[in-house]
This record gives structure tokens, sequence and C-alpha cells, in this order.
């Protein structure tokens, strides 16, 4: 019986897989116009298994060497000619474990070859008339050691001579990890192991300037996922809606390949293989609150390059937005980590809804532990008759804000404001729903938080007071919100910082639009 493997390689024949095969297609098309490339994803996107599945495409028009890096330490890397050796033997098991050409394949392995230059030399005999692939997985493991980029420089020196007369090499070469190598000493700047001077070009003095860019999406679109999820139905028989279910799956995931399984891999064994979109959310639910590898190299991330976690800060919280600029390195870095995407402004986004969830929660609990916190309302204040009263807690917010407030801390306020805000709401809704933010409307101006508990979702506008004018503003963008989800009602949750005497608290119900509004102010005290 297959099932959803979400700890390594997957095979069609023992695991229920997106079908890839136009993604194959485009990168066999590389390979057919004899391109060196790079696959570079963050952790856990399916590179592994995309080679896996590209080697089965490959055979029977090239001979292709598939070895992977992650199993060679320090003392592989020694020296040029220990780093031959075990190159050349990992060709060698590769070929033989691809082809029946025992004679050819042994003769890759060759004693003699100790240097870059032989190693040169034996790559030009071995690929004379031959179609051979190279493909390397976990290249970057090796990404802090000056033998590789040697090796680099062989690859390059070869590809630049291939169409001279009696010069041979790889068909084509692709080298697939985390980090592009054509921008490997980024990785040794971030890790402390390389300090550029000062007029060092630091992205792009690289030997693997010869790859050509690689822009097949390697997630998952909601018609891809369908394809994973008409395999199990097809074993199963849920009577599932698959399209919505996809889309649903595709929303909080980004189409993330591990995402997209693990959340299917929850409904499968955890929710009793109900498969209806209240299980995607609760699926979602259960991932945040479990621990896996991914959620948890989130924050290991954010905690190892504090200006990455500053700027996150800024884009969630504070509501800044930043131009989607991949020549900033810590952009770049976000985006080698899967953190960022372009939006269709070209402004900075999180790549799926997940991430975002889980970096909002680490930070709200941050803030909950601290001293500048909400407290003094529990679950059982809020939630009547297994109901959670939206109304209550907000005014209940409105008056446990005053406890924190003091002048000494009002420039915290106003910046962390909304964050207090999480942080009060989330101990009272765990285990029995979540939230989520809808960033394409978290800014300087407002942020839209939308709460699922039980069978209810509830809307709720964050604002800062900018005057009657535009809070009178704030309910026509909370209509025009609420009647693209087609909910009747909203909430309204404004935030007033003005040092006056003009200025009023209050928290009553508002009809506008069609849609009743609960519209809540909070400020200072005198």
């Amino acid at each position: 019986m297959r099932m959803f493997n979400v700890t390594g390689l997957c095979i069609p024949e023992e695991d229920y897989m997106v079908d890839i095969s136009g993604k194959i297609s485009k990168i066999k098309e590389l390979i057919d116009r004899r391109c060196y490339f790079t696959i570079n994803r963050a952790r856990q996107y399916g590179k592994t298994t995309t080679l896996v599945m590209l080697e089965r495409e490959l055979m029977g028009d090239y001979l292709v060497a598939s070895i992977s890096f992650e199993d060679l330490g320090d003392e592989s890397f020694a020296s040029s000619g220990v780093f031959c050796a075990e190159l050349l033997d990992k060709i060698r098991c590769a070929l033989m474990n691809a082809s029946a050409d025992g004679e050819y394949s042994n003769a890759w392995y060759d004693p003699d070859v100790n240097s870059f230059a032989s190693l040169g030399r034996h790559i030009s005999k071995m690929c004379a008339g031959k179609k051979v692939v190279l493909m390397i997985d976990e290249v970057d493991k090796a990404s802090n050691n000056k033998v590789l980029l040697n090796f680099l420089s062989v690859l390059r020196n070869k590809f630049l001579s291939r169409k001279r007369v009696n010069e041979h090499t790889f068909h084509s070469v692709i080298l697939a990890g985390v980090y592009d190598i054509k921008n490997i000493k980024l990785k040794m700047i971030n890790e402390g192991l390389y300090v550029p001077s000062a007029e060092e070009n630091r992205l792009y003095n690289s030997p693997w300037n010869i790859a050509v860019d690689f822009e097949v999406d390697m997630s998952f679109n909601p018609q891809e996922i369908a394809t994973m999820l008409a395999e199990y139905e097809a074993d199963h028989g849920t009577g599932m809606d698959m399209a919505a279910i996809s889309d649903e799956i595709f929303n909080y995931t980004g189409g993330y390949p591990f995402l997209v399984s693990k959340l299917c891999q929850i409904i499968d064994a955890k929710l009793d293989q109900c498969w209806t979109v209240r299980s995607v959310h609760e699926a979602a639910q259960i991932m945040l609150l479990e621990k896996n590898m991914l959620l948890e190299d989130v924050i290991k991330n954010l905690e190892n390059y504090p200006n990455l976690y500053e700027l996150l800060y800024n884009l969630l919280i504070v509501g800044i937005k930043y131009e989607f600029n991949t020549y900033d390195p810590l952009i770049e870095l976000g985006s080698l980590y899967g953190f960022f995407k372009a939006d269709d402004r070209n402004k900075i986004k999180l790549t799926n809804r997940l991430f975002e969830n889980h970096i909002y929660n680490y930070f709200t609990s941050k803030t909950a532990t601290s001293d500048s916190c909400v407290t003094g309302v529990l679950q059982h204040d809020v939630i009547i008759g297994g109901r959670f009263d939206m109304e209550l807690c907000l005014k209940k917010f409105a008056e446990h804000y005053a406890e924190i407030f003091s002048e000494r801390d009002a420039g915290f306020i106003e910046r962390e404001g909304r964050l207090l805000f999480l942080s009060y709401l989330k101990p009272l809704i765990n285990g029995h729903g979540f939230y989520h933010i809808e960033s394409q409307f978290t800014d300087l101006r407002r942020m839209d938080i939308v709460v699922d508990f039980g069978n209810e979702q509830f809307i709720i506008e964050l604002k800062l007071w900018k005057g009657e004018g535009e809070h009178a503003k704030a309910y026509e963008q909370l209509a025009g919100y609420l009647d693209s989800k087609g909910a009747p009602v909203g909430y309204l949750l404004t935030f007033d910082f003005r040092k006056n005497a003009d200025k009023e608290a209050y928290a009553k119900w508002v009809d506008f639009g069609g849609k009743r509004i609960f519209d809540v102010v909070v400020n200072s005290p005198m």
C-alpha cells in the first residue's frame, strides 16, 4: 500500500506523488541543449526526487552518472588526488547501477588520475563519443571547500573548450543543493568561512558562471496537487472534492512539496481519512503544533541571522513593504531558505501561509513571555457553549490594554500593538481554532486577521487611528473584504496613540454597506 512520504526520496511504486512529468520534460530540454545548470531550492523541496525521476526519463538516451556529495566528509577534500579518486569511484558505481556496460563503467575509475589536470584529460577520454550526463546532489555540502572550486574550474574549462576538435566533456552537468553554487562565496561569508575584500564581487566571482538560469517552477500548483489526490482516491474511494481540497492545500502551502505531502499525511493518518476543506484547516493546525525539521529550521535561521529576523519582523508585524530585489544579499538569503517570493507588485511576501503562521506564532510567543503582555483573560471567559464570543474577546482586550500601557514604553506599544493583540488572541483559540494573516492586506495602515474556530470564521481588521475620515474609510475597506469572503459580520480594532484630550475609547456595533461591524477603539490612558 502506498503512503504519503515526507522523510526522503519518493518513488511512484511506493509513495503517493504529484505528477511532475511536465517539470521533468522542461528540465530534459535543458539537457538536450547541452546546458550546465544548478537546481537550487530550499530544504525538502523535492530536489532528490526530481533527480531520480529525471534519471529515469533520460535512460536510453544518455549515460547518467547520478551521484551525491552528502556522504563525503572533510577527508574527501584533503587533496586533489583524494577528491579525484572519490569522484571517479562514485561515477563508476553510478554508471554500473544505471548501465549493463560494466567494462565502460569500471574504466571511469583510474588510480593514475591524481590531479585536476589529469582529471580533465580523463573526462575527455571517457566522454569521447558518449553522451554522459553528470548529476551531483547535495553539492553545497562541500561548498565551503576550495577543492570544490577547483573542480568547478575543471568543468568550466572543459565546457568552454568543448567545441574544439578532439575536446570532449560531459554532455550536461546538473548540480543540486540549497545554495546556488554560482553564489558559493555567499554561503562561505554567511558561515564566517570567508571574508571578501572591499573591491571583490562577493556574489558573482565563481567558476560556475557558465551555468544557465534554471527557471523551472518546482512548487506544485493546485492542478498538480490534484494528480496526487487522484491516485489516493483511486485506492481509497473517499468521495473527496479533489479540486476544492487541492486549492485549499495550495492556499496553505504555496505548493512547497514537503508541506503539501505533510498536510496529506496528517489527514490520512490523524484525521481518519476525512478529506474535506475543513480537514485541511485542521491538518494545518496540527502541523503548526507539532515539531518537524523544516519548521524548526525556519526558527533556527531567524535566530542565526539577526538581520533576517528584523526584516521579517518589520514585514509581518510592523507592516513595512520591501522591494523584492535578489541583488540584496539579505533578500537572496531569505529566498534561498524558501521564505520569500515576489508578489504582483514586486514586493516581498512569504512563500506560504504555514511559514507565515509559524513565524507569527514565534513572534507572539516571545511577546507573550515578556513583561509587556495583556493578561488576565482565560479561555472560559470567551468560549461559551463551545462557541467563541469575538465581541466579548475584543471588549476584554480593550479593558486589559491599559494594563500594559505607560508613557515609558509608548513607542514600543505603537510599534508592537498588533503583535500584542495576536499574543492575547493565540492562547484563547489554541486547541480549538487558529488564525492566519491575509498578508496581501498587511501594511503600516492595516492588518487583516482571519480566525477559524469550530465551524465559524471571524474576520478582524487592525488599524492605526489616522483621523475620522480614515476611520470611515476603514468601514468601507472592511465591508469590501467581508463581501469578498461572503461574510456578513466583521470586527474593526483600532489603536489610537493620540496624546490629547479629544480621543475616546469605545466599542460599538455599526451597520455599513449591508454588513455588521463591531468597532473597537483602544487608546492610552492620559
